[in-house]
């Protein structure tokens, strides 16, 4: 039992600190660059993203730990966690671009990959848990939504 809180621990700290990692990137031009863009009117306020992610990173270290504690040697467990793993560097990559870069079309290309990594992660998380599987659904929904908010302010500018 402490094994596998342990784990559920380890892998929630790390999206967090990935998360954390990205905001770097955000923070580097929230206030200038992209207060200046073009928003659709469903843009939702600043202040709204940082308790979201914070939220979504816990639901997904919960997730990748408790599929991690079904044992690492499993490779459906391998797997499912390659597939995290990735989508979680395409989760920051995608920060950077946007934010960090000022580059809207170039993000779009990538969160659009990070969509289907994200899917792909689900699927393989249900292979191994329900219940990590459907932790991640908030973050897919929530993704996706961002997919339509990047497009609209790529069209918009």
């Amino acid at each position: 039992m402490k094994s596998k809180i342990i784990k559920i621990a380890i892998a929630v700290v790390i999206c967090l600190l990935i998360g954390f990692l990205s905001s770097f990137a955000t923070q580097s031009s929230v206030n200038d660059w992209y207060v200046t863009l073009n928003k659709p009117s469903f843009n939702p306020p600043n202040w709204l993203f940082a308790p979201v992610w914070t939220v979504l990173y816990i639901l997904m270290g919960i997730a990748a730990g408790i599929v991690w504690v079904k044992g690492y040697y499993h490779v459906w467990v391998k797997t499912a966690l390659y597939h995290f793993g990735f989508q979680l560097l395409l989760n920051a990559l995608w920060s950077i671009v946007f934010f960090g870069l000022k580059n809207p079309l170039a993000a779009l290309f990538i969160i659009l990959v990070l969509l289907t990594m994200i899917a792909l992660t689900i699927k393989w998380f249900n292979v191994v848990s329900k219940k990590a599987a459907l932790l991640m659904v908030p973050y897919f929904i929530w993704v996706l939504f961002a997919t339509i908010l990047n497009f609209s302010i790529w069209q918009l500018n």
